[in-house]
């Protein structure tokens, strides 16, 4: 395997995605909701205005949590399925270019944009309200950042491995669909649904290890208990044993949600 092939083809989906203001597109979203949550959060308290660091992620959690997870399926369902539907496969396959190089290639750029544009709408948020936040406040809101990437690039993944695994487009819509409606909504539901009928007599302590299988809950608990004011907000983080909930654990959990699909899309690649 060669870094030259992988940074060109990286560079050209980098480009593509820019060159069709998807970047751009993405940036302006991320920071017209993240200011409107900022200021106008805690209207429905009787208040507007912005209220703390800590209540801005809280409720950029909730957000983010639905946006970027669907954010990253879309943005690569098709990576594979889709050159093979436009018979541009064959063709970049002719050239001296092995399947991993192009599968990394294209991941890559794909995630480059992504981090480009989740950086650049969440951090116009942080440059405007920079005479609000201290650099305490300043340091959570880069961790936010850099957690809301991660859960990008683990959707990515996901998204990346399914195109790998399908034979159309179409089915790997569908599917990418469907991951996002069971990680984000039915995963939770079905998990509560499960002790609520159990009374809760049954699989309470398994409940923090369950949540690790949905890249999303780690996103939310990573968050959570990092933050004194959001773990208030959130009663996720109150069932999680103290060892389990270190941040730097959790991240590699969240690592792990970005490598073992990707490493499963280049097996099925090569095949």
């Amino acid at each position: 395997m060669e870094i030259s092939p992988i940074l060109t083809i990286a560079f050209k989906e980098t480009r593509d995605r820019i060159r069709n203001r998807w970047v751009l597109a993405v940036a302006l979203v991320f920071a017209a909701l993240a200011l409107a949550i900022a200021y106008f959060g805690g209207a429905q308290q009787g208040g507007v205005g912005f209220r703390s660091i800590e209540f801005t992620i809280a409720s950029l959690v909730s957000l983010v949590i639905y946006l970027i997870p669907l954010i990253g399926l879309m943005l690569g369902f098709d990576t594979i399925v889709g050159e093979r539907e436009r018979g541009s496969l064959g063709l970049l396959l002719s050239m001296p270019v092995t399947r991993a190089e192009v599968l990394l290639g294209k991941y890559l750029g794909l995630a480059v944009a992504l981090t480009a544009s989740t950086f650049a709408g969440f951090g116009l948020v942080a440059v405007v309200l920079a005479a609000e936040l201290d650099v305490t406040d300043l340091l959570h809101f880069i961790g936010f950042m850099v957690s809301s990437v991660l859960l990008g690039l683990a959707f990515l993944s996901l998204a990346v491995m399914v195109s790998a695994c399908t034979r159309d487009r179409a089915s790997a819509s569908g599917i990418a669909i469907g991951m996002w409606l069971f990680f984000v909504l039915g995963f939770d539901l079905l998990m509560l649904g499960a002790l609520v009928a159990t009374g809760g007599s049954y699989g309470g302590d398994l409940v923090p290890y369950v949540l690790l299988l949905n890249p999303a809950d780690v996103f939310r608990v990573l968050n959570v208990v990092s933050l004194d004011e959001v773990r208030t907000l959130h009663g996720l983080a109150t069932v999680f044993p103290d060892a389990l909930a270190s941040p730097v654990r959790l991240t590699a959990v969240m690592v792990g949600w970005i490598v073992a699909p990707l490493a499963v899309a280049a097996w099925r690649f090569r095949q």
